[in-house]
């Protein structure tokens, strides 16, 4: 607890802090943790100019594992298929999540079956719950009074957003039949109109102001 704390006070002095970073989750199962490479490049750039934040553009890979996911107050995780923590990973995950850290898991289509067992291994006590839309997490800079948006259709459901709730707290949210990441990746990559794209950079933005205002 006190050594995560130690590495993440800097960064959540100000937004100004010059090597404010976001981690990008890697994790077994043969899943392309990999997916939507520029998008987080381009989130970081759009909260740059419209919160005043100060992210690094170059994210960093993080093992799920490792001790340098303490390192980094906010952590993006991502795919298509299969995830797998192994029991030194999940307590890992947990502990960091316990300890203030804050996991974005935004589901690249396919993810969603492998996910949850994966995040059950690592909080077998709670469930993932679906989020009120008045939740902060809607009403950051950017106002979703009808909550996450639907970005990409895919199988046609209406987007949703989880999260998992440690002693009152949201330490975890799930962003499910949206596609945030695409939205966040160069325009000619998924070719989504410019306002679908805002809407998407948008949420990303509320979600990085929710961890690093709270």
């Amino acid at each position: 607890m006190k050594y995560f704390l130690i590495l993440i006070m800097p960064f959540m002095m100000a937004f100004d802090a010059p090597s404010l970073k976001i981690g990008l989750l890697k994790y077994g199962g043969g899943g392309d943790w990999y997916a939507n490479p520029t998008s987080l490049v381009n989130l970081s750039a759009f909260c740059n100019k419209f919160l005043n934040t100060n992210i690094d553009p170059e994210y960093a890979v993080v093992d799920v594992g490792s001790v340098e996911l303490f390192n980094y107050p906010l952590i993006h995780m991502t795919g298509h298929g299969n995830v797998v923590f192994n029991s030194s990973e999940a307590e890992n995950l947990r502990n960091y999540l316990i300890a203030g850290g804050f996991l974005h898991i935004d589901d690249n289509y396919g993810m969603d079956p492998y996910v949850r067992v994966a995040m059950k291994k690592v909080f077998p006590e709670l469930n993932f719950v679906e989020l009120p839309f008045n939740h902060p997490i809607y009403s950051q800079k950017y106002r979703f009074d009808n909550g996450v948006p639907k970005i990409h259709k895919h199988d046609e459901k209406a987007a949703r957003g989880f999260g998992l709730i440690w002693e009152g707290k949201l330490v975890c949210y799930y962003s499910y039949e949206t596609d945030l990441g695409d939205g966040w990746e160069d325009a000619e990559v998924h070719n989504n109109p410019e306002e679908v794209r805002m809407k998407a950079l948008k949420m990303g933005a509320n979600i990085v102001q929710y961890v690093f205002g709270n």
